[in-house]
C-alpha cells in the first residue's frame, strides 16, 4: 500500500461515511428543514443512483486518462461541493440535489484503487485486495455512527458538513499529487463496455450483483435508524450506538470473506450461503419487525456481515474482462452494484410511506424488509448457474 493507495482508500472512508450517514441525521434533519424518512430515502437513493450512472464514463476515463486525474478531479467537485452543498441545504430537495453531488465525486476512488490491483497484482489475489480497501473504507460507516452523532451535537450539522467539505477538498488535492498511473495495457486492441455486455457469462452474474448489497447498504444507510427510533423508541446516541454496531459487523464481514476464495478454492460457493444467510435476516425482520431491541439489531448485525460479499463478486465478473477493458470491467460489475442500492432505496422509501399512511408506524416498516429479503433471493437464482472462477 503506497502512499496513493492510501489517499485513495482514505477517499473511500469518506465515500463510505456519505453512503450511511443520513440514518445517524434522521432527527436533526426531520426537526431543522422537515425531512421525513421517506426523504431521507430517496435523498440516499440519489447518492447511488448517480454514484452507479458515473460507472461508464469513470471507467472509460480510467482506461484512457489514468486512475489519478480521474478520482482527484471527481472527488474535489462532487465530493467537497456536494457537502457544501449539504451544509447550505434549507430543503429536503436540496439534501437530496447535494446527495447527488456528493455521489459524483464519491463515484471513482474505490474503482481507481481496484483498476491498479488489476493492472499490477495477479488475479488471484485481486479479491483479498479488493475486501482489504473496502473492509478499511467500511471504517466511514464508523464514523457515521456515534462519533457523528457526537460531532453534530458540539458544533452542529451545518458545520459538520463544512468541515467534511474542506477534508475533502484536501484528500482530492493529495490524491492528485501523490497517486501513479499503472502501466496501460500493451495491446492495439480497442473496444467499450459494449464489448463487455456481450459476453453471456456475466449475464448470470449481474443479478447477484445488482441485489447483494442492496439489504445490507440500504439497511445501513437509512433504515436502521429510522426502524429503531419510531418502533422501538431509541435515542439519537442509542441509534448511534446500533449503527456502530451493524458498521463493525459490516467491516469483519468484508475481511472474513477477503481470503475465503482462496482458501476454499471457490467464489460462487462462498458467495451463495453468504447471501441466503441475508435473506434470513432480512426475512426474520420482515415477519417480527416489533421484537425485542437486542434482537433486531443482532439481525441487523447478521444482514451486515453476511451482506459483504461485494467484492468477491466484482472479482468474479472482474475475471472476465480482457486487460485493455479492466476499467471498464470492474466500473460495470460496480455499477450493478451500487444501482440496486439506489433502486431500491428510492422503492423502500415509497412503500414504507405508503405503508405508514395506512397503518401503524412499526408495521409499516414490515415491507421494507421484506423486499430486501425477496430482491436478495431472487437475485441467487440465475447465479446458481454461473461458472466459478477463480483467474
Amino acid at each position: 500500500m503506497n502512499a496513493g493507495l492510501i489517499l485513495l482508500t482514505l477517499g473511500y472512508v469518506f465515500s463510505q461515511f456519505f453512503r450511511s450517514f443520513l440514518a445517524v441525521l434522521a432527527e436533526v434533519l426531520e426537526r431543522d428543514i422537515g425531512a421525513r424518512p421517506d426523504d431521507l430515502a430517496t435523498a440516499s437513493g440519489t447518492w447511488f443512483l448517480v454514484f452507479a450512472l458515473m460507472q461508464i464514463p469513470v471507467g472509460a476515463a480510467l482506461d484512457r486518462i489514468g486512475p489519478r486525474r480521474t478520482s482527484a478531479v471527481l472527488f474535489a467537485i462532487g465530493g467537497a461541493g456536494g457537502a457544501a452543498a449539504f451544509a447550505l441545504a434549507q430543503t429536503p430537495a436540496h439534501v437530496t440535489f447535494a446527495m447527488g453531488l456528493i455521489g459524483l465525486g464519491c463515484s471513482p476512488v474505490l474503482m481507481a484503487s481496484y483498476y491498479i490491483f488489476a493492472r499490477t497484482y495477479r488475479p488471484a489475489i485481486f479479491a483479498s485486495l479488493a475486501a482489504t480497501v473496502l473492509g478499511v473504507g467500511t471504517l466511514g460507516n464508523l464514523a457515521g455512527t456515534l462519533p457523528l452523532t457526537l460531532l453534530v451535537e458540539a458544533i452542529g450539522w451545518r458545520e459538520t458538513l463544512w468541515t467534511l467539505a474542506a477534508a475533502t477538498a484536501v484528500i482530492a488535492l493529495g490524491i492528485f499529487l501523490v497517486v501513479r498511473d499503472p502501466p496501460a495495457a500493451e495491446t492495439t486492441q480497442r473496444g467499450s463496455v459494449l464489448d463487455l455486455l456481450r459476453l453471456p457469462a456475466l449475464w448470470l452474474i449481474f443479478p447477484m450483483m445488482f441485489v447483494n448489497y442492496a439489504a445490507a447498504g440500504g439497511l445501513r444507510a437509512v433504515w436502521i435508524g429510522p426502524y429503531l427510533r419510531d418502533v422501538h423508541g431509541l435515542t439519537p446516541n442509542a441509534v448511534g450506538l446500533a449503527t456502530l454496531a451493524m458498521g463493525v459487523a459490516m467491516i469483519a464481514g468484508t475481511f472474513a470473506y477477503g481470503p475465503l476464495d482462496r482458501w476454499l478454492g471457490t467464489r460462487k460457493w462462498v458467495i451463495l450461503p453468504g447471501n441466503a444467510l441475508v435473506v434470513l435476516g432480512c426475512t426474520a425482520l420482515w415477519l417480527w419487525p416489533v421484537s425485542g431491541v437486542t434482537a433486531a439489531i443482532a439481525l441487523f448485525c447478521i444482514v451486515g456481515f453476511f451482506g459483504m460479499t461485494f467484492p468477491m463478486i466484482l472479482a468474479h465478473g472482474r475475471s472476465y474482462a480482457p486487460a485493455h477493458l479492466t476499467g471498464r470491467g470492474v466500473t460495470l460489475m460496480n455499477l450493478f452494484g451500487i444501482a440496486g442500492v439506489g433502486i431500491f432505496q428510492v422503492v423502500t422509501g415509497r412503500v414504507q410511506e405508503a405503508a405508514a399512511t395506512s397503518g401503524p408506524v412499526e408495521a409499516s416498516y414490515a415491507p421494507v424488509f421484506a423486499i430486501f429479503a425477496l430482491i436478495t433471493l431472487v437475485g441467487m437464482i440465475p447465479y446458481l448457474f454461473s461458472r466459478d472462477r477463480l483467474d
